[in-house]
């Protein structure tokens, strides 16, 4: 069973290649407003590596960069937003990103702390017509190859509340996820940065990978 899901995988993620050699990899959105998009550096290709390492799935382990409306982002499936800080997107960005969402591509928000409230004001000029609602620990998500029972994992604490995964969808596909409370990116980020247990490391690189596959096979 496990090589079939693979093989599978392995079809869904050539024909959602965003590369001229169609391995899988990730572009990290760089958005305006002043908030720290490159924050984590070394998160993504920590993650790709992993994915690497524990799937049959091939993956550059180099992120991408891109700008929304640019070339490389509408050449992007999975985009990768976080950071601290403010984040504004222009009318047109906010339609671009629309736009591109609903024609079958798909965004993980992360939030670093301090996000939460610029990004739900951005996100309803995107989306002024959906919620976003929050994925019950039942959710497929946290159980398609890695398996989290109480949902998505706190990876680095900050003020006591309980992580949430929220996501927003379109004709009942999870085209947006917003990880919150939870900073599954210092999980990602090189073990000496943030001085995490290689516990939480594992559970935040674990569902990333969760996240990756989920995605693949909606």
């Amino acid at each position: 069973m496990k090589n079939i899901l693979f093989t599978l995988l392995l079809i869904v993620c050539l024909l959602k290649g965003a590369s001229e050699d169609h391995n899988f990899t990730i572009a990290r959105v760089h958005y305006d407003g002043g908030g720290d998009w490159y924050c984590d550096p070394s998160s993504l290709s920590n993650l790709l590596n992993f994915f690497n390492s524990n799937t049959d799935i091939p993956a550059q382990e180099k992120e991408l960069i891109c700008k929304i409306g640019d070339e490389l982002f509408f050449k992007s499936p999975y985009l990768y937003l976080t950071g601290h800080g403010n984040i504004k997107l222009s009318n047109k960005e906010a339609n671009f990103l629309r736009e591109h969402l609903m024609s079958g591509a798909f965004m993980h928000v992360d939030d670093n702390y301090g996000l939460d409230k610029p990004f739900r004001r951005e996100i309803g000029k995107v989306f002024p017509d959906k919620k976003l609602i929050e994925l019950p620990e039942s959710h497929e998500i946290f159980n398609i190859y890695y398996n989290f029972e109480n949902g998505l994992p706190k990876i680095h604490e900050h003020d006591g509340k309980r992580p949430q995964a929220f996501g927003i969808f379109h004709e009942e596909r999870l085209i947006l996820l917003y990880t919150y409370e939870s900073d599954l990116g210092d999980g990602w980020e090189n073990s000496e940065v943030h001085n995490l247990s290689q516990e939480k490391r594992n559970n935040a690189l674990k569902m990333g990978v969760n996240i990756i596959l989920f995605n693949l096979l909606q």
